[in-house]
């Protein structure tokens, strides 16, 4: 019988191992298996070695051991057919190099580390160990640069190390110190002090989160021997000497990927905006100000003129609106994000960029209170460094120039709007544009034209027939995801729980809208015991009930003032406020649930009212929310950020659900996943959410949701007919819009994917009884290969692709392309067949021209032209129309490098085909690290494993400006998504800025574009 114990492993199967696990008994056990990882197989495989080699080595007799430890290494290393890395008999170790000094003598000692360069230890300040102080002190003398991350410097714990790092400093060696000013605790003594070292220093001036809690040093070191010291220590005297203080030290030799990971997380930091140079000249001021609370808190401060730079989510929410613009050329742009994002400012920022693309644009900024004018107003003035910009029209402010004018709706009301020019204001930027569907709003709306009309709105959807979409043809511009927000710390972090109700919803009328509202009504209120679950599972997940303020969100009228009702008679006082609610007693409502003499207000559509109580920490889901908006928006208002507040926890209630029902919508929302992403994430308990985030589901719940997402979406080709049946007679019986892609997708809540993996729109539409032309065998077969276009966003290939399919003459290499593509798997000689068999068809041809519409109107980037191929910078595009484009792939040639790397000689171009995500796994900390963006123009490559810094390859990637050669940059996220390969976005030519170490070369490229902020979101290491 074998001895293993039952439990998880990570091993290698080897012979040994393999017959133990054959004399496990197969009735009782079960074993899983699985083939090594491609790209961490040289990890796995020298792990094992190692603990091989480490086995014999120590398994040899004493006598002579060392010599013979040498010889079997050298015995290994011949097989290996690596000589140059024998080692000599007896062994040796080389311990340092230096450059002999007349002044100091050619025998001063070098200062090595306590702790051997090539261990890693844990520090706790215990007896027999050095404390953190002098291991520091002892690490930075022979380190050739210092990177220092750290939430609190203070003098006291500076003055500890004053002496080495002067000089460390005195050598001319770097060292980068990363801080905050979160609770004041960071003192301008010690930053002034390593400023006058020479220090560069930066500083995060957030004091409404805690996002910087990171205390870790790195020091680099050129032989390979870097280390770092992450922990629980700032730099505080108590921290480095007596505190009770867990440290761990990491040697580049036993943990490189984690230094790795170190390296790039500290270099995207220091690129990030969040973290601005501190210049004790400059900064003094401001950075007394932002630890002084009192300070903080004066009143009438004069204006203090900083460059604002916008944060990652905010520079993305600004290219959505210029692609918006510019590409498709809409002028009517609504702006959806939560509370706290940052709308003014992004509203602000927009206004610079458009005020020097028009030149003077007169604006009007109109909102309903004079506090949101006045910040408004300073958000403007900061931006565009004016003090003296626009004019303020509220409570007695009236302008004089009516050039830029932050208008209440209120004042405009009184205006006779005849007197107004409709296109006086250039720019028209409307706040919280939920109150649109107010007469006093409507008419203002309906007046003005301006060239460009903004709205910014937290809550864009309304339950009443009024509509605020019709204003942008029904098409949001910008949504800022959740998950941005709560990465940035804008929002307060949730804990969702998702918790079956033991009822049951799959007999419960169903409507094209979702469930009978009556039907639900009836069932809720006739349910004490739902009541009792609800009131149980408050208590078993909150902290203390008699402090909460919840929020509840009810199917009804009715089902509100019963759950209303049952908590106060349970103990803890709530109301109902609902639409019907009197102002005056809604607002007592809400004033008591403030101050806590109510637990809970039960309500229907109060998140659609614009009422904001940030003091809200309890959502209570007690209706089924099938729409991913309303979900986000009852989420929403729980998220505003609020003293002693430190997350918000959400029961979301769920019963056995319709067939129809979609639980994919809220979670792919949260998740910014895809369907089948989000069913991964749900049987995996939700690990990838913004930190402080968590998602739980019981048992129950979770397999009520997995059943859910297998059934309940129509992503099956007869459903889909169903489905397409159902839509073509309602909007046959409302004599509403023609039956297109989009419209199909959007009432569905399907994907391109699942329209066009088995087939096309076409058949899909004949199936569904609509007269279209039937398609030979030859023509189905392309329309089969329709999938492989679904990534197309590029201008130029759309466009060329249009023209070729109305049989005028565009660019051979895209249409070889576009052949290769739909044609795949044929051989090269079949691809004029395929153009002939296309041309000839119009069933084929109208098909791929509603596909191509349908991308077009889908592309969310704005695409600069290469000179060197027909190819677009930030457009997608697969390796085949890579190739096809610089000519590698021909009609009669097919072609694909296997290396990542290509030199295309008539071009002098280096196109280098990277992946970050190299492991087929979610999560991969050995291939995570290798390639990453450092910011939006900086990007770290790693060369292929054999080439060195003098072989002709690394010269020309060193040397490529001086040799007049081009590097351009292909970058996809994972190989495979959704079952298709993933293509690569053009990021461009790019330019040599440094490199280190060699077998591989890590380099370090300069965009000469700036990657999308959306592109640099996804690539880079930290969130944020």
């Amino acid at each position: 019988m074998s001895d293993l114990p039952l439990g998880l492993y990570e091993r290698i199967i080897t012979a040994r191992l393999k017959a133990r696990l054959l004399e496990l008994d197969a009735s009782q056990t079960t074993i899983t298996k699985e083939p090594v990882d491609a790209a961490e197989a040289y990890a796995v495989l020298s792990r094992h070695v190692q603990n091989a080699v480490s086995s014999a080595l120590r398994s040899l007799p004493t006598e002579m051991r060392l010599a013979r430890q040498a010889e079997l290494v050298n015995q290994l290393l011949l097989a290996l057919q690596n000589n140059d890395d024998a080692v000599g008999v007896p062994p040796e170790m080389l311990q340092s190099i230096q450059e002999r000094s007349s002044i100091l003598g050619d025998d001063t000692p070098v200062i090595s580390p306590l702790v051997p360069l090539s261990d890693s230890d844990l520090l706790v300040n215990a007896r027999g160990e050095p404390a953190l102080a002098h291991a520091l002190a002892h690490e930075i003398p022979s380190a050739d640069s210092i990177d220092l991350l750290c939430a609190f410097v203070r003098w006291h714990g500076l003055r500890v190390l004053e002496e080495q790092l002067r000089g460390h400093r005195r050598s001319g060696k770097p060292l980068r110190v990363i801080t905050s000013v979160y609770t004041g605790s960071t003192e301008r003594k010690a930053l002034d002090w390593l400023v006058s070292l020479g220090a560069q220093v930066k500083v995060s001036y957030d004091t409404q989160s805690t996002r910087l809690h990171a205390k870790a040093w790195m020091f680099h070191r050129a032989t390979g021997f870097s280390t770092a010291y992450i922990g629980s220590s700032n730099l505080s005297k108590s921290a480095l000497i007596d505190g009770v203080e867990w440290n761990v030290r990491l040697s580049e030799v036993t943990s490189p990927d984690i230094l790795g990971k170190f390296d790039a997380t500290f270099d995207t930091y220091w690129q990030s905006p969040e973290y601005q140079d501190y210049d004790p000249a400059r900064d003094a001021a401001r950075f007394d100000a932002a630890v002084s609370p009192l300070a903080n808190a004066t009143n009438g401060a004069p204006l203090m003129f900083l460059d604002v730079t916008p944060w990652p989510h905010q520079s993305e929410m600004l290219e959505k609106l210029a692609v918006e613009r510019e590409r498709h050329h809409r002028h009517r742009n609504l702006v959806v994000a939560a509370t706290g994002t940052g709308k003014t400012i992004v509203s602000a920022l927009d206004f610079k960029r458009l005020k020097q693309e028009m030149g003077d644009a007169s604006l009007l900024f109109v909102a309903h209170r004079q506090e949101i004018l006045r910040q408004s107003l300073s958000a403007f003035r900061q931006v565009l460094r004016d003090g003296a910009f626009g004019e303020l029209y509220v409570d007695g402010h009236r302008p004089d120039e009516w050039r830029h004018v932050f208008a209440s709706v209120q004042g405009l009301a009184q205006q006779d709007l005849d007197a107004i020019d409709p296109q006086a204001f250039d720019v028209v930027i409307v706040d919280e544009f939920h109150h649109a569907t107010a007469p006093t709003y409507r008419r203002l709306l309906d007046h003005l034209r301006p060239k460009e009309l903004i709205g910014l709105t937290a809550t864009p959807e309304r339950t009443d027939a009024d509509d605020i979409l019709h204003y942008f043809d029904n098409h949001i511009a910008v949504e800022l995801r959740l998950w941005d927000a709560l990465e940035r710390g804008l929002l307060c972090p949730f804990q969702y729980f998702g918790l079956s109700d033991n009822t049951d919803l799959s007999q419960v009328t169903w409507a094209r809208k979702g469930y009978d509202v009556a039907a639900l009504e009836r069932l809720y209120t006739g349910d004490d015991a739902r009541v009792r679950l609800v009131l149980q599972q408050i208590q078993n997940k909150l902290r203390d009930l008699h402090t909460m303020r919840a929020l509840g969100f009810c199917v009804s009228i009715e089902h509100a003032r019963f759950m209303a009702r049952r908590f106060t008679e349970a103990g803890l006082p709530s109301e109902s406020v609902t639409a019907d609610t009197d102002s005056d007693v809604r607002k007592r409502a809400i004033s008591l649930l403030e101050n806590g003499s109510l637990r809970s207000l039960f309500t229907v559509d109060l998140f659609n009212e614009g009422v904001d109580i940030p003091s809200v920490d309890t959502l209570l889901l007690l209706r089924p929310t099938e729409s991913a908006l309303v979900f986000m928006q009852q989420l929403g208002r729980g998220l505003r950020r609020f003293e002693n507040k430190d997350c918000v926890t959400v029961l979301d209630f769920i019963g056995q659900s319709h067939r129809k029902f979609r639980f994919d919508l809220r979670y792919r929302a949260i998740t910014g996943t895809s369907r089948t992403e989000v069913t991964k994430q749900i049987d995996q308990g939700f690990p990838f959410l913004p930190a402080g985030c968590t998602m739980q589901l019981d048992r129950v719940a979770k397999e009520i949701v997995l059943r859910n997402l297998r059934e309940a979406i129509p992503s099956q080709r007869p459903a889909m007919v169903r489905e397409l049946r159902a839509l073509i007679d309602q909007e046959a019986a409302d004599k509403r819009r023609p039956i297109t892609p989009p419209l199909f997708l959007e009432e569905t809540g399907l994907e391109l994917l699942d329209v066009f993996k088995n087939g096309s729109w076409s058949a899909l539409q004949r199936a569904a009884g609509l007269p279209m032309p039937e398609l030979g065998p030859r023509e189905d077969r392309l329309s089969k290969g329709l999938h492989r276009l679904l990534h197309v966003d590029d201008p130029i290939r759309l466009s060329a692709y249009r023209t070729w399919l109305r049989g005028q003459n565009a660019d051979p290499r895209l249409i070889t392309a576009l052949l290769h593509t739909l044609w795949t798997n044929d051989k090269p000689s079949d691809l004029s067949d395929a153009a002939k068999q296309i041309q000839a068809h119009s069933a084929i041809v109208d098909e791929l021209l509603v596909l191509l519409d349908t991308l077009e109107d889908r592309a969310d980037h704005l695409t600069f032209a290469s000179d060197l191929a027909p190819l677009s910078i930030h457009a997608r595009h697969s390796l085949v129309e890579i190739l096809s484009a610089f000519s590698v792939i021909t009609p009669d040639k097919f072609f694909q490098p296997q290396a990542g790397v290509y030199y295309h000689e008539p071009s002098k171009s280096d196109l280098f085909f990277v992946t970050l995500e190299k492991s087929e796994r979610d999560y991969s900390p050995t291939t995570l690290y290798k390639d990453y963006a450092i910011s939006p123009t900086l990007f770290h490559w790693e060369s292929q494993g054999a080439t060195s810094e003098s072989s002709p390859t690394g010269q020309r990637y060193i040397k490529h400006r001086e040799r007049g050669t081009n590097v351009l940059l292909f970058v996809r996220q994972r190989r495979v998504q959704d079952g298709l390969t993933v293509p690569y976005t053009f990021l461009g030519p790019v330019d040599y800025v440094s490199h280190q170490h060699e077998r591989p070369i890590q380099f370090v490229w300069k965009l000469r574009q700036p990657m999308p902020a959306d592109f640099f979101r996804q690539a880079k290491v930290a969130a944020g």
